[in-house]
């Protein structure tokens, strides 16, 4: 049989990666903490990782496996591990790998929370340096001897300045300096992730992957790229067996069996239902957004629309490139200084105010007040995001029912201005 296309395989992995048992389309939810060994042997010899099997759901179950596996071929990788939130995956992934007296170099773009965590590591002695990704240039000349990791997001939330992911993987490449990269915006639909020669995938599960709003996850896919015997890092206790499994093994060990971030099986289920559908939700909402960041553009309300499938946006080439079947379903938008962001937001009937992205619903928020506020005005300022900005995460509506409620909201304000 001949390899399944890419939307073929998502409807199906579960059912041709998995062979759920009783010929099941789904992986059953299995929700035993404890796993029963009739010889003891076995049991040692799972603990000691002779052997694959389960010993205690915080660790592993067949619910989690079934996931990671599905997530791993989908990004060709070597192996994943999910965990309880996208957050999870990352503060598992950092605190794992990277010990005090290291450094890293991380974007200046960073999420709110990703940020907020990069201070909670420099706690633990864990110099970082942000930087403008958008030139590899920048990357390089802030690493020095110490540096372990360089970490970005592939769309930048809520700006949407695209990092230069080829320079910055061919240089970690080059320097055998360990490339995370977050790609929750651009999901393996959009991006090949190891083209660009990303080492680790950090993926929150929560967003388009699961995509209703209704389950939280991340995971950690690791490529297979990059050569963990040269990384010092690595405890001899994970320095077992292959090579290319030392990095996840290390993870999930302390991010998991110690620190306790484990995906619960019925979330894991949830994922797996939603990602069935990743494509079609995922090109629905890039055509979505990139009628509405061309509408916006044009409005009189309207100072600045960014969104990456724009031809002025500064990495609009970049995007076009990298990124397969459409430019992301985020854009932000900094309102004209005539209009209150807030009661614009309040005007909008059709999409709702929530700090989330990656829904089937469209989505809308101040930025500044809210997912940034913690971060201060300098700081923003840094980050390109104006107190009058909106960031907007579309959704699979029709695009004429999101226009015509943006149109009203206009008017509504507009109107009241006058008045």
């Amino acid at each position: 049989m001949k390899k399944l296309a890419f939307d073929t395989k998502l409807v199906h992995a579960d059912r041709k990666i998995n062979k759920p048992q009783f010929g099941a389309v789904h992986e059953s939810t299995n929700n035993s903490v404890l796993f029963e060994f009739e010889d003891v042997q076995d049991l040692v010899d799972v603990f000691q990782g002779k052997k694959a099997g389960h010993v205690y759901s915080r660790s592993s179950s067949s619910s989690a496996v079934s996931l990671q596996n599905v997530l791993n071929e989908l990004e060709d990788g070597v192996g994943a591990v999910v965990f309880a939130t996208g957050m999870a995956a990352i503060s598992s992934t950092f605190l794992s790998l990277l010990k005090s007296g290291d450094h890293i170099v991380v974007s200046q773009y960073l999420f709110g929370n990703t940020r907020s965590f990069m201070a909670t590591i420099e706690g633990f002695g864990i110099s970082v340096s942000f930087v403008d990704v958008t030139d590899v240039k920048n990357v390089q000349e802030a690493c020095n001897i110490n540096t372990k990791m360089v970490f970005c997001e592939t769309i930048a939330n809520p700006v949407t300045q695209v990092s230069d992911l080829q320079g910055i993987g061919d240089f970690c490449e080059s320097n055998n300096i360990l490339f995370a990269l977050d790609n929750t915006m651009t999901p393996s639909v959009l991006l090949d992730a190891k083209a660009v020669k990303a080492s680790l995938l950090l993926t929150s599960l929560t967003k388009y992957i699961g995509g209703h709003g209704n389950v939280l996850g991340g995971v950690l896919v690791d490529t297979g790229l990059f050569n963990w015997e040269a990384y010092t890092n690595i405890d001899y206790k994970y320095r077992v067996a292959d090579p290319q499994q030392w990095g996840l093994t290390q993870v999930k060990k302390r991010g998991l069996r110690d620190m306790g971030a484990t995906l619960a099986p019925q979330s894991a289920h949830l994922v797996s239902v939603g990602l069935e559908t990743l494509t079609m939700r995922l090109r629905k909402t890039c055509v979505n957004a990139q009628a509405l960041a061309k509408y916006l553009s044009t409005h009189r309300g309207v100072d600045v629309v960014h969104y990456p499938g724009l031809d002025y946006h500064p990495q609009h080439s970049r995007a076009k490139t990298l990124f397969k079947r459409g430019f992301g379903g985020i854009l932000s938008v900094e309102l004209s200084n005539d209009i209150d962001p807030h009661a614009f937001l309040n005007a909008l009937s059709l999409v709702i105010s929530a700090t989330h992205l990656g829904d089937t619903r469209t989505l809308a928020l101040p930025a500044a007040s809210t997912i940034f506020f913690e971060n201060g005005a300098s700081e923003r300022a840094k980050m390109g995001i104006a107190d009058s900005l909106i960031r907007i995460s579309l959704g699979i509506e029709d695009i004429e029912d999101i226009l015509a409620d943006f149109d009203q909201a206009f008017a509504s304000v507009i109107e009241n201005r006058r008045g």
